[in-house]
């Protein structure tokens, strides 16, 4: 079996919507995406489901940083996301802190805020860890 071929950020699903990786480290992680109606759902919010994508991308690549030189990928398993409050406007801002570093799984916590600071969303990102294929 051959390595799986990876595909060019420029044509990725997270280029589509907008993820800018600002800080990446196997402890803490940081990223944006930048509010424009593309991202919105009808009513003129962001879409839950950037928050999700944001939440998946950034832990997801945050692990790998942590695991790949073991031989081992990254992936997400399980993705909880609570909205707290819109953002119409301006910045979506992800911080993603690792809670637990396991053999197979990692667990992380995101806190989505807006341009003021606030909290807007909370996400809680299961990443499974698994060898490399051969």
């Amino acid at each position: 079996m051959d390595a799986p071929r990876l595909i060019p950020y420029e044509e990725t699903f997270d280029h589509l919507y907008g993820l800018e990786i600002l800080d990446l480290d196997d402890e803490v992680a940081t990223a944006q995406v930048r509010v424009r109606d593309a991202v919105k759902q009808p009513m003129g919010l962001v879409h839950g489901g950037i928050y999700a994508a944001v939440a998946e991308a950034l832990t997801s690549l945050a692990t790998v940083r942590g695991v790949y030189a073991d031989g081992n990928a990254a992936q997400g398993m399980a993705n909880n996301t609570s909205f707290l409050r819109p953002i119409l406007e301006g910045t979506v801002h992800a911080k993603a802190i690792r809670r637990h570093r396991g053999r197979t799984t990692w667990v992380w916590d995101v806190e989505f805020t807006d341009d003021d600071g606030r909290l807007c969303a909370v996400s809680r990102m299961t990443i499974a860890v698994r060898p490399l294929p051969s």
